[in-house]
């Protein structure tokens, strides 16, 4: 099996670009909660307003990388029968009447293959950060091991969460939807 990061392709001529999450009283959420692998139980009205008005896209990463998704990927992966490796948080976008909603993906694996990855920077006692003392401080080329990733189709990798990965078969399925907005590199 081989796994792909997601990302956003900004290059789409036109298209829109999300700011930061607000809530119902304009102030900024913390996104960092969205890469914690798991659910959330969310009081309130998230909304996002537009950086950049333009086409609307199926997937896309706020400023903040939070994925923010059209409920045509939500059908998806409930074809797809992965709906449980996820949760759909309802939000609302500047300019839409359609429904969107946050990908917060609830599985952080263990899974980076350092040896493979092009360069990879720990955390040092000379760093002077003893909470992240040892984990990752940057990865380059990232590569994952997949004998350690077992049946998941989405999920972050472990010290190193700012990356949303995906199976091939959920690649595969994206592209065959049509799904605009998702660009994927083989990790």
């Amino acid at each position: 099996m081989k796994y792909y990061e997601l990302y956003d392709d900004v290059y789409i001529p036109g298209r829109w670009h999300l700011k930061m999450p607000v809530d119902g009283r304009g102030v900024w959420i913390d996104t960092w909660r969205f890469n914690e692998g798991r659910v959330l139980d969310i009081e309130g009205l998230i909304r996002f307003p537009l950086k950049l008005a333009g086409v609307a896209l199926d997937f896309t990463l706020c400023s903040m990388g939070v994925p923010v998704v059209h409920r045509r990927v939500v059908s998806l992966f409930e074809r797809l029968g992965i709906q449980k490796e996820v949760q759909f948080i309802a939000v609302e976008v500047e300019g839409q009447t359609e429904p969107w909603f946050i990908l917060n993906t609830l599985y952080v694996i263990r899974c980076i293959d350092d040896a493979k990855c092009e360069e990879v920077f720990y955390w040092l006692p000379e760093d002077n950060r003893p909470d992240k003392l040892g984990g990752y401080r940057n990865v380059r080329g990232l590569k994952v091991d997949p004998a350690k990733i077992g049946k998941a189709n989405i999920f972050r990798p472990w010290g190193w969460k700012v990356v949303l990965i995906v199976s091939e078969r959920v690649k595969q399925a994206m592209e065959e939807e049509g799904i605009t907005g998702a660009k994927f590199i083989e990790v």
